[in-house]
């Protein structure tokens, strides 16, 4: 199994799925308790949601499961959200705070999934940016993700359908932020930007506007698509054909903003 999949596209905007892909080694695999193997913390039918919805966009997936290692942390392993419940680089928790593993990866095994599955998503996610700037003079990181919208370990309440994450304005140009605040806004979802959610590694690493990098990740509740947020997460018709539409717009809208960004220096 090849740690990612790329598709290209000839345009500026390119879509990130780190936490779709179910596969795992079978060491990894054997590993898992009950508990784990149930793979709840899975971005379910991100791909599918997000499938054709901008003509020309470039599209970089994990297909290994974040359970094995998670491609939206930092390689140190250094906390996203200090001082607020999250997950590992090696989740040894899920999302509710329970334990998914009988027996934590070693500091070794560590290394070598770093090495295996994280670098080779990263480096085709980076090449993917490097070639849509070299093509366009800037490259929009659009990062895809989802979550159940009631998780007490990470979050009090129920959250928002749509999060928007720029990390507090510092990943994108404004142009881009605003014009997907206002998508949400004309959507009829409840929304909220920089909130819970404002950004994991990947848009923090990645958004570098001054360089031509521009990121930005939108974290939706799977209220929004899914039937229900419980096995066997099934995909809901009609909620996706009322979502899809919010989602196509607010790309195209970034596809459309690119030429007024700016070629990189």
């Amino acid at each position: 199994m090849k740690p990612v999949e790329i598709t290209r596209g000839d345009g500026p905007v390119v879509l990130g799925l780190p936490h779709t892909g179910t596969w795992l080694p079978g060491k990894a695999a054997a590993r898992l308790s009950d508990r784990g193997r149930a793979l709840a913390d899975t971005d379910w039918h991100v791909e599918r949601l997000y499938a054709d919805l901008l003509p020309g966009a470039t599209t970089v997936r994990a297909t290994f499961h974040r359970y094995l290692i998670d491609a939206n942390r930092a390689p140190s392993g250094e906390s996203l959200y200090p001082e607020q419940n999250t997950t590992d680089l090696v989740p040894v928790t899920d999302f509710e705070g329970e334990d998914i593993v009988t027996e934590a990866a070693s500091v070794d095994e560590v290394a070598e999934r770093l090495q295996a599955y994280h670098r080779p998503y990263h480096d085709a996610l980076a090449a993917q940016l490097e070639r849509v700037r070299a093509r366009h003079g800037v490259a929009i990181l659009f990062d895809c993700h989802s979550i159940r919208s009631r998780l007490p370990f990470l979050f009090e309440g129920t959250l928002p359908d749509l999060n928007i994450g720029t990390d507090g304005g510092t990943t994108c140009d404004p142009a881009i932020e605003a014009a997907v605040v206002a998508r949400a806004e004309a959507s009829g979802y409840s929304h909220v930007l920089n909130g819970r959610f404002r950004g994991g590694w990947t848009t923090r690493h990645y958004g570098r506007p001054d360089e031509g990098f521009h990121a930005i990740q939108l974290e939706l509740a799977q209220s929004t698509y899914l039937a229900d947020e419980a096995p066997p997460w099934r995909y809901d018709e009609a909620k996706a054909a009322r979502l899809r539409p919010v989602l196509a717009a607010m790309l195209q809208d970034l596809a459309d903003l690119a030429p007024s960004l700016g070629v990189a220096r």
